[in-house]
Formats: structure tokens, C-alpha cells, sequence
């Protein structure tokens, strides 16, 4: 059968509701990262089996939920898991070793030290080539507004253009702190979503 997943949907959840287990739903449906399932997709279940093993048994005592630390993005609501929240850190120490709280013109280099130390991946570009930059499999494009991004700690954010010389060039990119207002690239900007003049919005989260 088809089940169209819904907004608060988890795999393990839904494991536990068709009798079968998260394995067995991951490899029907190529999912790689089993705390990573999107509203309105469609996930193939097999009732009751999981390769000829037994029904799961949901443990007494435990919620439907994962226990693992992998971003669950159901809905457009973003839960922060440990990369998001180291990323956000290195963007802020990468950000005050660098303008503090006035821009340098360097935000895809600050963006790159942060990334580089987060999570070990050198990523090259511009604010407005960093996107395509990003490895495929270590990030995914998510389609949220920005002030919703910016309740997020450790979300990419890149923009076409924004107004300044260099920017209708370069572009702009930076990491989201998660306070709901500001973000880290080669400085601290505490006013994101006041900034005005950016065209080209991108946000992506690591997977």
C-alpha cells in the first residue's frame, strides 16, 4: 500500500502503526536518513512484514519518535540535531575572529571557516555560488521562510544579491544562530530579517 505522509508524521511512528519496523520502511522507500521524512510524500508500506521477520513491537514505556540525533523535517518544522548546533557555534566564533559585528565583504569566507570546522567539509564560492557548492549529500534545500530559518541554529542561508555593490556581484551567505533574529558569516548580523534589498533567498539544513 501508499501512505502519504502527514505533517507530525515520524518513521518510527508509522513503523509501529503498519506492523512492520523503521528498517524495513527505509529500504522499501531508499530512505537514508530515517529521521528525515517530508510531509506529502508518498511512502510504499508493506503490512505487517519486514522481510519475512516479525512484526515490530513497540517498547512499553517509549514515545513513537526516534531517539537519534538526525534532523526530522515534517512539515517545514525543522528540530536543531548536534551538527546544527555545532555549526551555528563555529559561524559565531568564525564571525567574532573575523568584523565581529561589522562586515568584512568576506561571508562566504567566514561561512566556509564555519562549515570547515563543524563538520570537516570544505566548501568553496562566493555568497552567491556557495549553494551550488554545498555537497548534495550532506545538505538538503528546504523550503521555509526566513523568519522561520531564523529560529534554527545551523541553517545555511544565501542570497542572489542583496544591495551593496559587492552584493549585486557576490551575493551574500550566512548560518543561522537559532535566536530568531540574527546570523554569523564574517560577522555577526543582528537584524537578518530587517536587512533589505536581498533577492534570491536559498536555506539549507545538513543532513
Amino acid at each position: 500500500m501508499n501512505y502519504k505522509i502527514r505533517p507530525g508524521d515520524t518513521l518510527s511512528a508509522l513503523a509501529h502503526r503498519f506492523h512492520t519496523t523503521v528498517g524495513a520502511l527505509a529500504r522499501q522507500n531508499g530512505i537514508r536518513n530515517v529521521n528525515l521524512i517530508y510531509s506529502g510524500a508518498n511512502l510504499r508500506v508493506t503490512d505487517g512484514f519486514d522481510g519475512g521477520r516479525s512484526p515490530a513491537k513497540k517498547p512499553k514505556g517509549t514515545s513513537g519518535s526516534s531517539g537519534s540525533s538526525g534532523p526530522s523535517i515534517v512539515g517545514g518544522s525543522i528540530h536543531a540535531t548536534a551538527t546544527m548546533k555545532r555549526l551555528a557555534a563555529a559561524g559565531r566564533q568564525a564571525a567574532m575572529g573575523m568584523g565581529g559585528y561589522h562586515s568584512q565583504g568576506l561571508c562566504a569566507t567566514g561561512v566556509s571557516r564555519a562549515i570547515v570546522s563543524a563538520m570537516g567539509i570544505k566548501v568553496w564560492g562566493n555568497g552567491n555560488q556557495i549553494d551550488n557548492n554545498l555537497p548534495k549529500n550532506k545538505f538538503k534545500q528546504v523550503n521555509i521562510s526566513l523568519a522561520e530559518a531564523l529560529k534554527i541554529p545551523g541553517l545555511v542561508l544565501t542570497w542572489e544579491r542583496t544591495s551593496s555593490a559587492a552584493g549585486q556581484k557576490y551575493g551574500h551567505t550566512a548560518i543561522t544562530t537559532g535566536d530568531g533574529r540574527s546570523s554569523c558569516s564574517d560577522f555577526i548580523e543582528n537584524n537578518t530579517l530587517g536587512a533589505g534589498g536581498r533577492s534570491g533567498l536559498k536555506i539549507f539544513v545538513p543532513i
